[in-house]
């Protein structure tokens, strides 16, 4: 196929070099000229704008921070819509408001480009594996067209529903991720605290109702003290916000999610921001007064 990509930092680069991988032909845009760099030698064509990406392609793939990023690559000046070839599937693999999804969506039809929705969750590891979970929203058309490319991305691909719906599914991943991670650092600080050994703990817990992957894989990784960002903490902070946000939208009751998402922004005003969000483990020991 030939696909475009726009984004290609943690998580888009390595997700684009799988595209490559497979045989796909691949033409690419970033803010940063470095950041193309690495695919350019692996054989991907540079592109000088979202525009000349979707003039060359016909399956679209961006990953960005946040709406405002989506908006301005797919529908500013020098945007996809502005050069789309007609059929064009554009699709979007940020993580964002299941509102702004459906606009973006809405507003791109308009303009006769099929978008898909489809955040993702495995972190860089799975990015790099070719692993991750893909959840999508849009058409059944559309997810078909961008099904070989999900292929080589990811290995639990799920069509959820219309426009919005993977990114529903990816705030409720992240309401339970998000605590899930801050949940396994309170036991292995109540642990350590204790004046047991946490990897212990860990060890007896792996073999209980306890057991989770974020026990398994974030709880090695706390132990060790491996907070190189993955997923970077203000990341997790951000996802929080959409989740609260859409439930400020629905008049829902969220109060696990609300409590993870102050702990986030504690993160990020106590200077955690730019590590893995398994430092929420240092917060934690910091007011308990222990390591940090």
């Amino acid at each position: 196929m030939k696909i475009g990509f726009i984004g290609l930092g943690i998580m888009g680069r390595p997700m684009a070099l799988n595209l490559l991988g497979a045989g796909h032909e691949l033409t690419v845009w970033a803010r940063r000229a470095e950041s193309m760099q690495p695919l350019l030698d692996a054989g991907a064509r540079a592109a000088d704008s979202p525009a000349g990406v979707a003039g060359a392609v016909d399956l679209l793939i961006s990953i960005v921070a946040d709406a405002p990023d989506v908006e301005q690559v797919m529908l500013g000046e020098q945007g996809v819509a502005s050069a789309a070839r007609a059929g064009l599937v554009a699709v979007d693999m940020s993580t964002i408001r299941p509102a702004a999804a459906r606009d973006i969506g809405a507003r791109l039809r308009e303009q006769a480009v099929d978008f898909l929705d489809a955040p993702v969750s495995g972190g860089e590891v799975g990015a790099i594996a070719g692993s991750l979970s893909i959840m999508v929203g849009g058409s059944v058309a559309a997810f078909e067209t961008a099904r070989p490319a999900f292929e080589c991305m990811g290995k639990n691909i799920v069509h959820v529903g219309d426009a919005g719906a993977g990114q529903v599914a990816k705030a409720a991943n992240q309401i339970i991720t998000g605590a899930g991670v801050l949940t396994v650092a309170e036991a292995l600080n109540f642990a350590a605290r204790s004046g047991v050994d946490p990897a212990k703990v860990r060890e007896a817990l792996l073999g209980g109702f306890a057991y989770s992957k974020i026990l398994e894989n974030h709880g090695q990784r706390m132990l060790d003290r491996n907070f190189k960002p993955g997923f970077k903490s203000w990341m997790h902070q951000k996802d929080m916000n959409i989740v609260m946000q859409s439930a400020h939208e629905l008049g829902m009751c969220l109060p696990v999610a609300a409590a993870t998402a102050q702990m986030y922004n504690a993160m990020v005003g106590s200077g955690l921001g730019e590590e893995d969000s398994v430092a929420i483990l240092k917060l934690l020991e910091r007011l308990s007064g222990g390591e940090d």
